[in-house]
C-alpha cells in the first residue's frame, strides 16, 4: 500500500473535497492547487498521475489532525467535524438531484378494441343505375 492509497482511504472515509484537502494542507502552510492535489487520485496508468510523496502526506496528516481536533486555543469535537461534512455531502447531493427530476406526465390508457355500435342510417347510393345496350334485343 503506498501514500497515494492510503490519501484516497482518507479522502473517501471522511468525504471530503479537494477545497477542503488544500484547507486542510493550508492549516500547516503548506500550499497546493487542487489540480495539483487531483493528481494524487488518478489512476496509475493515467499520463497526469503523481506519486504522493512522504512529505505530502505527512503535512495533510499534520493538518487533519488541527482540522478534526482544533488547536489548543480552540478545541473542537472531531465527530462534530465530521457530521457536518457529511451533512454538507447529503445536501449537494439532493441540490443536484432536484433540477433533474421533471414532473411525471399521465398517459392515458387506450380503451381495449370493442367494436364500435353500427349506427342504422341507410345507405345512399352514389352512383346511379346504368343500363348497358349492347344492341341485341333480349326477350
Amino acid at each position: 500500500m503506498n501514500n497515494n492509497d492510503i490519501f484516497k482511504k482518507l479522502r473517501v472515509a471522511l468525504q471530503l473535497r479537494d477545497d477542503q484537502i488544500e484547507e486542510i494542507l493550508m492549516l500547516v502552510d503548506f500550499r497546493m492547487s487542487k489540480g495539483e492535489i487531483g493528481n494524487f487520485f488518478r489512476n496509475a496508468d493515467h499520463p497526469k498521475f503523481v506519486d504522493c510523496g512522504d512529505q505530502v502526506l505527512r503535512n495533510f496528516l499534520n493538518g487533519l489532525v488541527i482540522y478534526l481536533r482544533g488547536t489548543k486555543e480552540n478545541p473542537t469535537n472531531a465527530m462534530d467535524v465530521i457530521k457536518k461534512n457529511q451533512a454538507e455531502v447529503k445536501k449537494n447531493i439532493a441540490a443536484k438531484a432536484k433540477p433533474e427530476t421533471k414532473p411525471k406526465v399521465e398517459v392515458k390508457s387506450k380503451p381495449a378494441n370493442k367494436p364500435k355500435p353500427k349506427s342504422k342510417t341507410p345507405k345512399v347510393q352514389v352512383v346511379e343505375k346504368f343500363q348497358y345496350k349492347s344492341g341485341k334485343n333480349k326477350k
